[in-house]
């Protein structure tokens, strides 16, 4: 027993180190992307984001080496890139916050207005041409994600909204917020649902990172010309968490 303790703590104190190592790397790259954003508000929109994109990428690839977060992709087929779209993924962890970029054309995030005063971090995130909400403003910010959004999508953008509207532990089921239903009804884009397992590896809240493998699932796309808001709510959330339990287990890879 006592051996078995000893060994959960060692490996307990090796995912912290681990961990560790990931935040000094991830401190980093902020603070960089940070200070160089006055400057990038200088340079065309596709500029700026394929130069603010290697943030994203060099955080997967430190997850990657140092905490041992692989990662594979299935339903890549789906997708059409001739046509920008609406992305609805469940939210379990920051990981798909970073990954999601990396695979998808120029993305405009729904989020929350209090990130833009974030130092660092936050002085980057207009640059992305985000739609910055007030989550407390009700119907509000509702029209603010359709109206703007549309703006996004038409401009050649594909939107970002996570329907729980945040992160949601594995396992746990959350209301879908109508928010991504009503920007396609409007806007009469199609979406993606999108399912992941990314909380097995980097929970809400969390120091540590474990390894594991995270599976992202893309589903088929959702026309929403001829749909109402409720109907593509009900149906991205029937995908999601039937394919939430078809995803393979995250099996450690180191």
């Amino acid at each position: 027993m006592k051996a078995t303790e000893n060994n959960n703590l060692f490996y307990l104190l090796w995912l912290g180190f681990r961990s560790t190592l990931f935040w000094i790397g991830f401190a980093g790259i902020t603070i960089i992307a940070g200070l160089i954003s006055p400057i990038l508000y200088l340079l065309p929109h596709s500029i700026r984001y394929k130069t603010l994109l290697v943030w994203s990428h060099f955080n997967i690839w430190l997850l990657k080496v140092v905490c041992g977060i692989q990662y594979q992709v299935r339903g890549y087929e789906n997708i059409n890139f001739k046509q920008n779209a609406i992305l609805l993924p469940n939210h379990q962890s920051t990981w798909e916050t970073m990954f999601l970029p990396t695979i998808f054309p120029s993305i405009s995030w729904v989020l929350k207005r209090e990130l833009f005063k974030v130092p660092f971090y936050g002085w980057a995130l207009p640059l992305l041409r985000p739609i910055g909400i007030d989550r407390k403003a009700g119907r509000s910010a509702v029209e603010q994600v359709k109206t703007i959004g549309k703006q996004r999508l038409d401009e050649g953008n594909w939107v970002c909204i996570f329907p729980e509207g945040t992160r949601v532990a594995p396992g746990v089921k959350a209301r879908y917020k109508m928010g991504g239903a009503l920007l396609a009804a409007y806007s009469r884009y199609p979406v993606y649902p999108i399912a992941h397992n990314a909380g097995e590896c980097w929970p809400r809240n969390t120091f540590i990172k474990r390894p594991g493998r995270v599976t992202v699932s893309i589903g088929p796309k959702i026309e929403s010309k001829n749909s109402n808001p409720s109907e593509i709510n009900e149906a991205v959330r029937s995908w999601i968490e039937t394919e939430l339990t078809n995803l393979p287990p995250v099996r450690s890879t180191h």
